[in-house]
């Protein structure tokens, strides 16, 4: 099972291999943008291993961090 992680491009520079900053909310981490040459400023990637692997809308992006919250809360509940 792999686990892809939607973060947004801050910036990116061209060269032999294309990379950009990307945030995951206050965490923003230097990624491949190789596979996806149509990221641009702005944009969610989903990010794999340090390497963005799909473009993905806001909406989509705003669903699973969504998601992620309702999960942290279920744990949270959890250790009570």
């Amino acid at each position: 099972m792999c686990l892809g992680i939607p973060g947004k491009v801050l910036s990116f520079e061209e060269g032999p291999l294309r990379l950009g900053r990307v945030a995951f909310g206050d965490v923003v981490k230097e990624v491949s943008l190789a596979f996806v040459p149509e990221a641009g400023l702005g944009d969610y990637v989903v990010v794999h291993a340090g390497t963005a692997i799909e473009v993905i809308d806001e909406e989509a992006a705003m669903r699973v961090f969504e998601t992620f919250a309702e999960l942290d809360a279920s744990l949270a509940e959890g250790d009570a």
